[in-house]
């Protein structure tokens, strides 16, 4: 017989789990179902889970309506129909033809809403996402009640230079390489953020989602420096709420959001990162769940 080599599949599942590969981690998977509606860029891919008011869930870039996955669930529970969806270019959802803007992420949530035959919702958006919440409550008042802003992103030109100088360059330069140092560099990237407070095979999905769009790597953030939410969230008309957490890396931008519209709704939850929906899955949708009762 030959000497088995060192990658013999055979002894996979040992290396894995120490246990002849029979012991297998259970890990926590969304249950929500999944569709496609027809939207002016193609088509667009959602999940849902849950009866009860609709909540549209808009993620953060470059990730997917997968970042939700630990708190559909917990939504679901407090009567909430949550619906996350693949904004343009991400995850399952197609790209647009051009270089997107946020106004063009926004045109997904009445395209949702039309094939889920839903008259009216409320928005949540996280990062990237509550830019496009914002932009959807403008131009689609009639569909959009309320609005979530979980980490808006209210900056002055310096910061918006300094993006551009920084941290746009590096997306343009970032490339595959040989060995796929590359899927290396975004591990280590969000290991960090997450600073030993979510699972490693959380963040391997978070690198999955990161790499898994059509679009080009560097839209999403292009077209959150480029917008003026600092102009923009003036002219929301309907009720909202900032929601934050002090460990985010944005959230001083959550309070000069709040010193724009002091009448919007403000929770502040402790510690956490920019992954807060896996860090504080049932403190996050109780304080969802909370002001969307209020209304």
């Amino acid at each position: 017989m030959h000497a088995r080599s060192r990658r013999d599949p055979t002894q996979f599942g040992r290396e894995r789990s120490g246990r002849a590969g029979t012991d297998r981690t259970r890990r926590r998977v969304s249950r929500a179902r999944r569709g496609y509606a027809d939207g002016p860029f193609g088509q667009i891919h959602y999940q849902q889970q849950g009866e009860g008011a609709p909540l549209v869930l808009l993620h953060q870039a470059p990730m997917t309506a997968a970042q939700f996955d630990n708190v559909y669930a917990p939504l679901a529970a407090r009567g909430i129909r949550a619906i996350g969806i693949d904004m343009p270019g991400f995850g399952q959802s197609d790209p647009t033809d051009v270089t997107p803007t946020i106004a063009d992420y926004a045109q997904i949530v009445p395209a949702v809403l039309d094939a889920l035959g839903i008259a009216r919702a409320d928005v949540l958006g996280h990062h990237t996402g509550a830019l496009v919440a914002n932009e959807a409550a403008i131009l689609f008042p009639e569909r959009v009640r309320a609005i979530i802003l979980n980490g808006p992103l209210v900056i002055d030109e310096a910061e918006r230079q300094k993006y551009w100088a920084t941290g746009h360059q590096w997306e343009l330069n970032w490339a595959e390489h040989s060995g796929g140092t590359h899927f290396n560099e975004l591990f280590e990237i969000r290991e960090a953020f997450a600073a030993g407070t979510v699972p490693l095979a959380r963040i391997s999905d978070y690198v999955v989602q990161a790499l898994s769009g059509k679009g080009l790597f560097w839209y999403g953030h292009h077209a959150a420096y480029q917008y003026r939410q600092d102009e923009r969230l003036a002219l929301v008309t309907q009720p909202g709420m900032i929601l934050t957490n002090t460990g985010d890396i944005i959230y001083p931008h959550a309070l000069a959001a709040r010193a724009i519209r002091p009448d919007f709704a403000f929770v502040a939850l402790e510690g956490g990162g920019v992954d807060i929906v896996d860090q504080q899955p049932e403190a996050w949708a109780d304080a969802v769940a909370g002001f969307l009762q209020g209304l």
